[in-house]
């Protein structure tokens, strides 16, 4: 008598239920960051505005801004590029630019980490991302001794969501086979062990 077992083909059933859960979400999410990469291609054509008060308004992500650092509170270098593409350091500077308001300013580009002096003062340029959910403002005229960084690039936006989808369908179809192929042989074997 052929019989199916039970409790590993509801095991695999809902794991292929799972992998093809996690590939809708995945194809959701493919549109919402479309959505967003627009809402961000729109966002670069309109009008200049002020650095935002609150260093973590994402949505003001590729504006070009203009903002005051009237005091510069630190200076750090981290990986990046200049507008011609080749790797070196940005120079961030953490500012505080009014009561309560902090502005990140990347004030250029080296080929060293070293430190780079700056003192600060009116800054216009294009609001990028930065680490932690927070922005910073890219300057369009680096200090001097420095080369202008990068602009934050839409482009850099990973957008893979399509290429998971696909993958947790591949799995779920590999399972499927894998289970189907490994019941087959059972059965074929069963049928074996009664003749």
């Amino acid at each position: 008598m052929r019989r199916i077992p039970l409790i590993p083909t509801i095991i695999v059933l809902l794991a292929v239920a799972t992998m093809i859960a996690l590939g809708m979400w995945q194809l959701r999410r493919a549109d919402e960051k479309a959505a967003l990469i627009a809402r961000y291609e729109l966002a670069s054509r309109l009008p200049a505005i002020d650095f935002p008060a609150t260093n973590t308004d994402t949505s003001a992500l590729f504006r070009r801004a203009s903002g005051v650092c009237l005091t510069v509170e630190g200076l750090t270098a981290r990986a990046g590029s200049n507008r011609a593409g080749d790797t070196g350091f940005r120079h961030l500077a953490q500012c505080r630019a009014g009561e309560g308001i902090d502005l990140t300013v990347d004030y250029g580009w080296s080929r060293k980490p070293d430190k780079a002096p700056w003192g600060g003062g009116a800054v216009t340029g294009v609001i990028g991302p930065d680490a932690d959910h927070k922005i910073l403002l890219v300057a369009d005229t680096p200090a001097p001794g420095l080369e202008a960084s990068a602009a934050p690039d839409m482009r850099n936006i990973p957008d893979n969501h399509l290429g998971y989808a696909i993958q947790w369908f591949c799995f779920a179809t590999a399972a499927l086979v894998i289970y189907g192929l490994a019941l087959r042989r059972r059965l074929v074997a069963s049928e074996g062990n009664q003749g």
